[in-house]
């Protein structure tokens, strides 16, 4: 009697589990897979200590340690030890080895795709940088010459280039040119609204206008100097423009001065521009989260000044010292969220940072065109 008992109790429970199991299955919402977007934010000289400053200047908790998926890559250029951003950037938007000063060129100074032009027939594209928008790391992502210093040549570059968007400094290199030419002009002749006073969002942020912000001669000011909320509000702006396009974008965005604070050994000036990157990456964040299928990858080209935070008088007592005013060596962190973002943990070289955002897009179709989903 109680083997008939607990059979016919097994056979309910069965019944009861199969009946409930669809309802599971439909109730599931289904993860994308591959990214639409993806948004890369790179900390120039950002290495391991520039992070954990964050962890204690700043208020609220860092955004650092809102991403699942931490990895490290291994920086030395194709020639040298020590990379520069130019190569560094290279490696991130080009996928190949390359020798310092070298802006999308391999060794042999061929002209090399970067991830923002192999997009351009499919997707929107930004890059934001603190620093001049000709300067090494958003060059690397819409221009090729054999050295970094070409300044004049890259602000040409820019305006035939495929950015739809772009914001930072350096308005001399479009201006106050040794040939003379006005290319303000030539950017306006090639679609783009261009501001050069300040960044305000236009009343009508429509696709079918291209953007260029261009607000200082040259670099922009430090945070110390008053720059206020630039960065993540040009990139929140960016993201309200780029997400108009169903098809998806990409949007690389700079922190470029931790790496300035670094070469002159400023603590100060390291710890507020980390601030700075990180309410960043809290815009960044806060989009992907919202949109559900976006990819957010940050990560630094090199670390610079051998920056520590070192005891003083007593364990309490944080002192910013360094062992160097150039560049290092160093391990870089990588932080990885959203669909794909896995793939992005374990040690690597930096080219795989490319290689990897193409891999989890699927922006590697053979006939060269994006799958757009």
């Amino acid at each position: 009697m109680i083997r008939v008992f607990i059979f016919g109790l097994s056979l309910l429970l069965l019944a009861q589990c199969q009946l409930k199991e669809p309802e599971a299955t439909t109730a599931t919402k289904e993860e994308p897979t591959q990214p639409k977007n993806i948004i890369l934010l790179i900390g120039d000289g950002m290495g391991v200590t520039q992070v954990t400053s964050r962890f204690f200047y700043g208020e609220g908790e860092p955004n650092f340690q809102r991403f699942p998926y931490i990895g490290l890559i291994k920086t030395s250029s194709s020639q040298e030890k020590i990379t520069d951003s130019a190569a560094g950037a290279t490696a991130f938007s080009a996928g190949v080895k390359t020798y310092n000063g070298a802006i999308a060129v391999t060794d042999d100074s061929t002209s090399v795709p970067t991830i923002l032009e192999m997009v351009s027939d499919d997707l929107s594209s930004g890059l934001i940088a603190t620093s001049s928008i000709v300067h090494a790391t958003p060059a690397s992502f819409y221009a090729h010459v054999p050295a970094r210093g070409w300044y004049e040549e890259i602000a040409a570059q820019l305006t035939t280039s495929s950015v739809d968007f772009f914001a930072g400094g350096g308005t001399q290199f479009f201006v106050d040119r040794e040939d003379e030419v006005n290319y303000l002009d030539t950017l306006t002749a090639h679609g783009f609204v261009v501001d050069t006073a300040q960044l305000q969002k236009p009343a009508n942020l429509s696709m079918e206008e291209k953007y260029g912000f261009l607000l200082a001669p040259d670099g922009m000011p430090r945070m110390l100097d008053g720059r206020g909320d630039f960065l993540p509000q040009a990139t929140q702006m960016a993201l309200d423009y780029l997400s108009q396009d169903e098809d998806g974008f990409f949007l690389m965005v700079e922190g470029s001065q931790i790496d300035w604070g670094g070469h002159a050994n400023d603590a100060e000036y390291i710890i507020e521009e980390v601030k700075d990157f990180d309410k960043t990456l809290g815009v960044a964040l806060d989009f992907a989260e919202r949109d559900g299928n976006t990819l957010v990858v940050v990560t630094a080209d090199h670390e610079t000044g051998g920056f520590a935070l070192s005891s003083g008088e007593n364990y309490n007592d944080l002192v910013g010292t360094f062992s160097t005013g150039g560049h290092t060596p160093d391990l870089i962190p990588v932080f990885a969220y959203g669909p794909g973002s896995e793939i992005f943990a374990g040690i690597y070289e930096n080219t795989a940072i490319f290689d990897k955002m193409i891999e989890a897009s699927g922006w590697n179709q053979a006939d060269g065109s994006v799958a757009v989903r």
